[in-house]
C-alpha cells in the first residue's frame, strides 16, 4: 500500500477543511439569544402570563435562536424605565402608562420615552379597590382619614391611584396612613389590619383578590362617579368597566369600576426578527395561550392591536399584516 506523503496530507486536510466550511453561518445562525420578560407582582396576572410567552418563545426556539426568560417586577413603570436602559427586552405595561411614557406625563415628566413601541395587547384590567367590611368604605370616597394602600412606587396602580386621588381630591395627607406595599403584601396586612383598604389594577379572577376575600372579610367598593366619568372622557385608552358580583366572597353585586387593557411593550432597539418571533410564538398558540390563565378567557386576537397607544414595533406590525389583523 502507496505511504501517504506530506503533500498529500496536506491536501487532504485542506480538502476536510473546505467541506467543513458552508456549515459554519449554518452554526452561528443556531447562536442562542436570550431576551428577559419583565412583569409584575407574583400573584398578579403578568408574571403567570409572562412565563406562558417564554413557553410559546422556547418551544420554537429551534425557528429563531431565542430562549426567554421571565422576572418579577414592579410592573408598569419599572419596565418600561428597564425596556430603555436595556436591562430588559420586553416588558408589560398598562395602556396609560404607554402613553404617559410617550408624552413625558406622570411618571415620565422628566424623562419622555420616545422609543417605546407595543407588542400587543392582551385583556382588561379593572382599577380594583379593596376594603376591609368593617372600614365601612363602599366607594373611592370613603377613602379619606382611612389607612390605605397606594401600592408601590413605579408600579402603574400608583401612577393611576396618584391620578385617581389628585382628580377626586384626596390629599395623601388625608389619609390616617399610606403605605407602599406590593400588591402580593397587600391582602395579608388588610387582614391583619394593618391597613383598611389597597388598590390593583388587574385582570379577573385574580388570585390576589380571592385571598383577600377568603382570609377575611373584605369586599370590592366602587370606583365611579363624575371624577371617573371626566378621566374616561378624557383618555381614550380608559373605559368604564364592571367587576362582576359574586366572583369574591364578600361582593354579591356587581361593583362599577374603570379599566384600561394589559399590554406587552419593547424599546424600539429591539430586532426586528426577535419582535416578530415573539409575537408569531404567542399569536400562532392563541387558543392555548388563552388557556393557562382565567383573564384572558374572553380575549380575542382583534383585541391584540386595540388599546395600545404608542407606535408598533416593526416586527409585530408584520406579522399582524401578514394575518390581516393591521393594514
Amino acid at each position: 500500500m502507496r505511504t501517504p506523503t506530506l503533500l498529500s496530507l496536506s491536501l487532504t486536510a485542506a480538502l476536510a477543511l473546505a467541506a467543513l466550511a458552508p456549515a459554519a453561518p449554518a452554526l452561528a445562525q443556531q447562536k442562542t439569544t436570550y431576551i428577559t420578560i419583565g412583569t409584575g407582582g407574583i400573584t398578579g396576572v403578568y408574571y403567570p402570563l409572562g412565563g406562558a410567552i417564554c413557553r410559546f418563545v422556547n418551544q420554537s426556539r429551534k425557528d429563531h435562536g431565542l430562549r426567554c426568560t421571565v422576572e418579577s417586577t414592579g410592573a408598569s413603570v419599572f419596565n418600561i424605565n428597564a425596556l430603555a436602559v436595556g436591562d430588559l427586552e420586553v416588558g408589560f405595561a398598562q395602556s396609560d402608562v404607554q402613553y404617559q411614557a410617550l408624552k413625558g406625563e406622570g411618571p415620565f415628566k422628566d424623562k419622555p420615552q420616545p422609543k417605546l413601541r407595543a407588542l400587543f395587547s392582551l385583556y382588561p384590567e379593572l382599577f380594583t379597590l379593596v376594603a376591609r367590611q368593617d372600614a365601612k368604605i363602599a366607594k373611592f370616597g370613603d377613602l379619606k382619614g382611612k389607612r390605605v394602600n397606594l401600592a408601590d412606587p413605579g408600579s402603574g396602580t400608583r401612577s393611576t391611584m396618584e391620578l385617581l386621588m389628585k382628580e377626586w381630591g384626596i390629599a395623601k395627607t388625608e389619609l390616617k396612613l399610606a403605605t407602599e406595599l406590593k400588591p402580593s403584601e397587600a391582602p395579608a396586612a388588610l387582614c391583619d389590619n394593618k391597613i383598611d383598604a389597597y388598590v390593583f389594577i388587574a385582570g379577573h379572577p385574580n388570585a390576589n383578590f380571592q385571598e383577600a376575600a377568603t382570609t377575611c372579610s373584605s369586599n370590592i367598593a366602587a370606583v365611579a362617579g363624575p371624577v371617573v366619568d371626566k378621566l374616561v372622557a378624557a383618555h381614550s385608552y380608559y373605559a368604564k368597566a364592571n367587576v362582576p358580583g359574586k366572583m369574591y366572597k364578600g361582593t354579591d353585586a356587581e361593583q362599577p369600576t374603570f379599566g384600561m387593557m394589559a399590554t406587552v411593550v419593547v424599546s424600539a432597539d429591539l430586532p426586528e426578527a426577535t419582535a416578530y418571533a415573539v409575537t408569531k410564538a404567542v399569536f400562532d398558540n392563541f387558543e392555548d395561550f388563552k388557556k393557562l390563565h382565567p383573564a384572558m378567557a374572553h380575549a380575542t386576537k382583534e383585541q391584540a392591536v386595540s388599546g395600545n397607544s404608542v407606535p408598533y414595533h416593526p416586527g409585530a406590525a408584520r406579522y399582524f399584516k401578514e394575518k390581516g389583523l393591521l393594514k
